[in-house]
């Protein structure tokens, strides 16, 4: 089959050529398309419940709360673990599910469990909703919301309920409409309350109770349908106004009559905005302001995603009003993914340039050289419309994966270019009777070492072969390293069956140094210190395993006092700091 396709290649010089140059631009147009992450994705089908229970204690929320949800899906179908954490007012319940289940399905899983546990869920609890869907590298960027000193310098009235108002109802609503978020969390500011501040001896004087008020306040805030009104053929919708637009409004709803006389809230109460009560509280640059934390959907391009959302807050920036400030710069996680990324292609460059370097050196001409270095572009190629056709995203572990690869993408090239070499000098420097037609010798030298160059390859991808059979986070970490890895190796034994034939027919028969004989400089000192090593080794074959088996012990003596880690520490640029207080402690 290897020697049919050497064939067919070489009696298609042309259309190998053709074939290979688009590979190369049509390669490099696709990586620019791939998504770019630090990481694969490493989320585990996972659906967070939140319910909330107003005014309750974590122990109670615990008990009554978080328990029977726990129970009610710690039986559905593909659940493999399940967390919980219950704290005041607020039960979250994190549901794990096997790796590989549909998140869809297991969201509708939990949602038919959740409906069996409502009823046994206290009353004037909220009904447990499903959060949105997201990633564990999900959160991709922080922005914060200001005063602009500028601004607060010439007396421009904004304080910081203006600040979370448009937080909560501008900039929210507008980034979560930009395709890719999943979630957008404000924390900070102060949040704008309508408060009815109730007088108990004002309501002892009129004999009414806090559940009147309450509810004369909820009543006065809706629209009613009165029906339809028929007049002379036209049909007219009648309504019945009655939101409230402002606190003078609310103020003059009516609870009760007493004596013939309405009984309004403001009678009873003072009607005013206030701010509520801070369980949080967010700063940027020392100066108070609202954090806004984005959350970024499962497989969304963190580049791309980051960059539709500056230009949309660009947008929103211009129309906010005076002295509010937007800024992005606070964290963005694309700034890490570049950074990481970078490094890793500045490995992947440099590893291709120190190949090629040695390649002049030991090969001594360009034109070998030219031949064996082309299998890297061309390998790397072929891996990224690979991960285009598999929906793999370019990361630190696909390009750990090629950049490991490099090495070996040039040796199957090596190998049959020095052959092809060494065969056509032989050649070359024949008798005339016994010369032999050029594509016949290139043919005959593919056909001598291409079944050690197969199996070598074949020998190094199963090397990486393991690595499939890992399980969980490791798994869906290591994976795409070595689907990089064996895609790159693959790669290069086809370009050195196909286009390295091509290539070698076309720039090596009529090159100048092929009327020379012997090898480099180079090649010769080395075969000269290799040949003494050689007979060295040879005389002493006792010594030399002696000191390889005691090189092999110390080796695994200092293996148990080696750190061991998942994963290297990484530096975003960014530092957290937690504070542990006792409970209770008041954020002022």
């Amino acid at each position: 089959m290897f020697d049919k396709l050497i064939k067919i290649s070489l009696e298609n010089r042309l259309i190998v050529l053709a074939a290979s140059l688009f590979l190369l631009v049509g390669g490099m147009f696709v990586a620019f398309l791939l998504p770019v992450d630090v990481f694969p994705d490493l989320t585990a089908p996972t659906v967070t419940v939140l319910t909330e229970a107003h005014g309750m204690a974590p122990e109670e929320v615990e008990t009554l709360v978080t328990f029977p949800i726990e129970t009610a899906v710690n039986g559905a179908t593909g659940v493999r673990r399940v967390r919980s954490s219950s704290s005041a007012g607020i039960s979250i319940v994190w549901v794990e599910f096997d790796w590989g289940t549909n998140i869809f399905l297991a969201r509708q899983i939990v949602n038919e469990k959740l409906q069996t546990a409502e009823s046994s869920l206290p009353e004037g609890i909220d009904r447990p909703v499903l959060a949105p869907i997201s990633s564990i590298m999900g959160e991709i960027m922080l922005i914060s919301v200001s005063i602009d000193p500028a601004a607060a310098s010439k007396g421009q009235s904004v304080n910081e309920m203006d600040l979370r108002s448009i937080a909560d109802w501008t900039i929210r609503r507008r980034v979560l409409s930009v395709p890719g978020v999943s979630q957008v969390v404000p924390i900070g500011g102060e949040v704008k309350q309508y408060q009815i501040l109730v007088s108990p001896e004002k309501l002892a004087a009129f004999d009414i109770s806090l559940n009147e008020v309450l509810h004369a306040a909820e009543e006065s805030n809706t629209n009613s349908s009165g029906g339809v009104y028929m007049d002379s053929g036209q049909e007219y919708l009648i309504r019945g106004i009655g939101r409230v637009q402002g606190l003078e409004d609310i103020a003059n709803s009516v609870i009760t009559i007493r004596g013939g006389l309405p009984v309004l809230i403001r009678d009873v109460a003072e009607v005013k905005i206030g701010a509520a009560i801070k369980f949080g509280d967010g700063s940027a640059n020392a100066e108070p302001a609202v954090i806004i934390m984005v959350q970024k959907q499962p497989n969304a391009n963190t580049l791309d995603l980051t960059e539709r959302i500056e230009q949309t807050l660009d947008e929103i920036q211009k129309n906010l009003p005076p002295g509010i400030r937007i800024d992005t710069e606070i964290f963005r996680q694309a700034d890490f993914i570049r950074v990481a990324i970078e490094n890793v292609i500045e490995s992947l460059r440099d590893g291709a340039i120190l190949v090629v370097i040695v390649l002049v050196i030991f090969l001594g001409n360009f034109r070998t050289t030219f031949i064996s270095a082309l299998a890297i572009p061309l390998s790397l190629m072929v891996t990224i419309f690979v991960f285009r056709i598999f929906d793999i995203t370019i990361n630190t572990m696909t390009l750990g994966g090629m950049a490991i690869a490099i090495g070996v993408l040039v040796d199957d090239a090596i190998i049959y270019v020095e052959n092809v070499f060494r065969r056509l000098k032989e050649n070359n420097f024949a008798a005339q009777e016994q010369k032999r037609p050029t594509m016949e010798v290139i043919f005959s030298a593919a056909k001598e070492i291409r079944s050690p160059m197969v199996n070598a390859t074949l020998i190094v991808i199963v090397v990486f072969v393991p690595l499939f059979f890992l399980g969980g986070v490791e798994g869906r970490l290591l994976r795409p390293l070595g689907y990089a890895y064996i895609t790159s190796v693959f790669a290069s034994l086809l370009v050195a069956l196909t286009v390295t034939p091509v290539l070698s027919a076309y720039l090596l028969p009529k090159a100048n140094f092929m009327t020379k004989e012997g090898d480099s400089w180079v090649v010769t000192r080395l075969k000269t210190v290799f040949r003494k090593t050689l007979d060295w080794v040879l005389r002493f074959p006792k010594l030399v395993l002696a000191a390889s088996a005691v090189t092999l012990a110390l080796t695994l003596a200092v293996l148990p006092f080696l750190g061991r880690a998942f994963l290297p520490e990484f530096n975003e640029g960014s530092l957290t700091i937690s504070v542990l207080t006792v409970p209770g402690t008041s954020l002022d």
